[in-house]
């Protein structure tokens, strides 16, 4: 008889967890204020404004540097926004967009540069013309800097995955 507090919680172990793991995976979106009062262009212009800013692994703070998930986060919590921190997280969350619908202020996904498994870098487009846009980010690359890149370059086009919405519900 002593077998079903065990039993018990084991189902309670196992429960947690598996609620633990739809969070993660769901990696929800969080809006501090209402999305539709966002103005795209009012996002582009205060990322313009960290252009330059020098590329830091994991960084998030303009004082001392950026990586890419920390530009784009930084970006959007001005709006309160609140995004993924790490560029991985960015895999199941937004709406996908169809070249013909990328808007600015949507968000671009990328593979890794070294494996096309794992999501790798992120940026927010700055100028829309479909697979032709330009976005701004914080490259790792030569520019080792925020900076504007093309998203035709063949660089991302290969590692090109997906282009989200975040502030349209």
């Amino acid at each position: 008889m002593k077998i079903y507090p065990i039993i018990l919680l084991l189902s309670f172990v196992l429960f947690s967890s598996f609620i633990t793991k739809e969070k993660e995976r769901q990696a929800v979106i969080h809006f501090e204020q209402n999305q539709d009062q966002i103005d795209r262009d009012s996002i582009v212009a205060y990322a313009k404004k960290y252009l330059g800013t020098p590329y830091v692994y994991a960084g998030n703070n303009p004082k001392k540097g950026f990586d890419c998930s920390g530009f784009v986060s930084y970006v959007f919590k001005n709006y309160g926004v609140t995004l993924p921190r790490s560029s991985g997280e960015y895999k199941n969350i937004g709406t996908k967009l169809n070249p013909e619908e990328f808007k600015v202020g949507d968000i671009l996904v990328f593979y890794g540069y070294k494996d096309k498994t794992i999501i790798g870098h992120l940026g927010i487009i700055c100028e829309a013309n479909g697979m032709k846009s330009k976005f701004i980010h914080a490259s790792s690359g030569k520019a080792q800097c925020v900076t504007i890149t093309s998203l035709d370059t063949e660089h991302y086009t290969n590692r090109f995955y997906k282009c989200i919405d975040v502030l349209s519900k």
